[in-house]
């Protein structure tokens, strides 16, 4: 039998899909459970198709009761147990294919902590309150259930309650930043026994002390210089972590009000392009509260939030912010990149800031910004959910294409009755237009990533390597090969979130439909730093299922 070849020229990603309608894109809603047992305050995707959620351990008990204590004691329906926060699980593992949940153990508070992936694939998760304020876990995924947390011996050198955290081009080397009466930096692991953490006087002059802070969960981005990007309050300064110095201090944001928690606005930064060598940096900052919101709240005032949206870009010797408006205000949102590059603003509120019941007037409805697309056409809104989605809420992105939505609860304990917005643990995903059937002859399918050698080894820097997918159709003239890290996500912010719009070599397609595409892997640690990526094809506009792919060194 005789085959015939197709051979392709590799084209990049454009502004819009040249097979996607113009109308009927506003996404859909689908309930996964009624029930998680446990507030998804902090969400984090591993690479076994698996998503970590967990809470803090010191709100007394969940909606998740044990019949047995992680110590082994046996869990009664005695009063005393009843009110046994051991009785209860805090933290779960969520299985995307069979869709449930399992226990996990937690055994100090990781309350308003820290997380980022390692090389193999294990969360580092960094801080918390109380006795976790200073602890250092580790969740390496199995794949078979039988995987825990495990607790470091290692402690941090200051207590980091609301810090951020972020995986360094270093191998397996994370810095954390920030947190309440924390105004430092330190790295995990050290480097010497002796090494303490290092103070930053950028966090004490973003400090408001009268609202909460302002610059607590600072918005952490790596540079493709290596250097560290940090945006606290309205200000932002570019790091050199190996010589502890400031080397750029960048223009304040424009406008009034605050984008860091309490204020929680969001932050991502723009996908990385090949053809530049991933070499141009931008990040956006969206939303926020207004000047004086915290301790409005307080007072039962809810002052409207932030509307506008910042994008700058950080590498290079010019330094503006250009500014935009979202279609209404947000506060504690999530943004999240989308395989096309476009950002999904998810979650949140319009009025109030973060903190125990100090928000109203929830955001239902996501918007999708497209950054390619002329000023002024970029937003559009989608489908609302009937779901409040406040304070202590969360959103990942999952390798099918929809995007989890958890969590949400604005007061100290499981509160479900005589409240504005009552503790949420109904787990929903929202399915983005170009996922529903009709687009399904346009997708790439049964994509599979071929390796030189084991399947076991990472693909290293700069190499090329083989993807091989099912097209029903002639591919578009806009074809696109993208590479997501998955982020850790609290608080209205995607810790590590990255992605790099990789370069295509050669394309070939046979003539019963399958494709065969030689893809080349980011040039170095500085643009993607060693570890698990999900890495998905877009054919004009429409993506395939992501699978996982390893990048590191050799």
């Amino acid at each position: 039998m005789i085959t015939a070849l197709f051979f392709l020229v590799c084209f990049g990603f454009s502004d819009g899909a040249n097979v996607t309608p113009s109308e009927g894109r506003r996404g859909q809603w689908q309930l996964l459970l009624k029930s998680t047992g446990v507030v998804g305050m902090h969400v984090a995707l591993t690479y076994r198709n698996t998503v970590i959620m967990f809470d803090q351990t010191g709100a007394g008990p969940s909606s998740y009761e044990l019949r047995k204590r992680f110590n082994g004691g046996r869990c009664t329906r005695g009063s005393h147990d009843i009110m046994d926060s051991t009785c209860y699980a805090h933290a779960v593992e969520y299985d995307i294919s069979i869709n449930k949940v399992r226990p996990l153990r937690l055994d100090t508070d990781p309350w308003c902590s820290s997380g980022s992936f390692l090389s193999n694939g294990t969360l580092l998760q960094t801080g918390g309150n109380d006795r976790g304020a200073k602890r250092i876990r580790f969740f390496r995924p199995c794949g078979n259930d039988k995987c825990d947390w495990m607790q470091s011996k290692k402690i941090l050198s200051d207590r980091r309650w609301y810090a951020s955290s972020l995986l360094l081009p270093e191998h397996d080397r994370v810095v954390v930043v920030g947190g309440r009466r924390a105004l430092t930096y330190e790295f995990v692991p050290k480097i010497s026994p002796g090494e303490k953490s290092f103070d930053l006087p950028f966090l004490h002059q973003t400090n408001d002390r009268n609202e909460g802070g302002n610059n607590l969960y600072p918005f952490l981005h790596l540079s493709s210089d290596g250097n560290l990007f940090i945006f606290a309050n309205r200000d932002s300064i570019l790091l050199n972590l190996r010589r502890n110095k400031v080397i750029k201090t960048f223009p304040r944001i424009p406008g009034e009000g605050s984008r860091n928690y309490p204020s929680s606005g969001s932050s991502v930064i723009l996908p990385l392009d090949h053809r530049d060598n991933f070499q141009r940096v931008e990040v956006m900052v969206c939303g926020g509260s207004s000047t004086g919101a915290f301790t409005a709240a307080a007072k039962r005032r809810f002052l409207v939030g932030l509307r506008s949206c910042g994008r700058m870009v950080i590498t290079g010797n010019k330094h503006k912010w250009d500014m935009e408006h979202m279609p209404k205000p947000r506060l504690l949102h999530n943004m999240l990149i989308l395989p096309k590059g476009d950002i999904l603003i998810i979650n949140g509120a319009k009025r109030g800031s973060a903190g125990y019941d100090n928000a109203r007037n929830a955001s239902l409805a996501p918007y999708l910004y497209s950054p390619k697309k002329r000023l002024g056409a970029r937003f559009t809104v989608l489908m609302s959910t009937k779901i409040a989605r406040m304070y202590h809420s969360s959103a990942a992105l999952l390798p099918d294409g929809r995007v989890l939505v958890a969590g949400s609860n604005p007061h100290g304990r499981y509160t479900f009755h005589n409240v504005a917005y009552p503790t949420e643990l109904r787990l929903q995903a929202f399915v983005p237009h170009y996922m529903e059937r009709r687009y399904h002859t346009w997708r790439p399918s049964n994509l599979t990533i071929q390796y030189a050698g084991a399947t076991s080894h990472a693909i290293e820097y700069g190499k090329e390597f083989t993807v091989r997918f099912f097209l029903e159709r002639r591919p578009s003239n806009v074809m696109g090969f993208s590479a997501y890290a998955p982020p850790f996500t609290t608080h209205s912010f995607s810790m590590n979130q990255r992605m790099l719009k990789l370069r295509c070599r050669s394309m070939v397609r046979s003539g019963d439909g399958w494709v065969v595409a030689v893809l080349e892997a980011p040039p170095s640690s500085l643009v993607a730093p060693s570890g698990y990526y999900m890495l998905t094809v877009v054919n004009g506009g429409i993506p395939s299922m992501s699978q996982w792919v390893q990048f590191g060194h050799a």
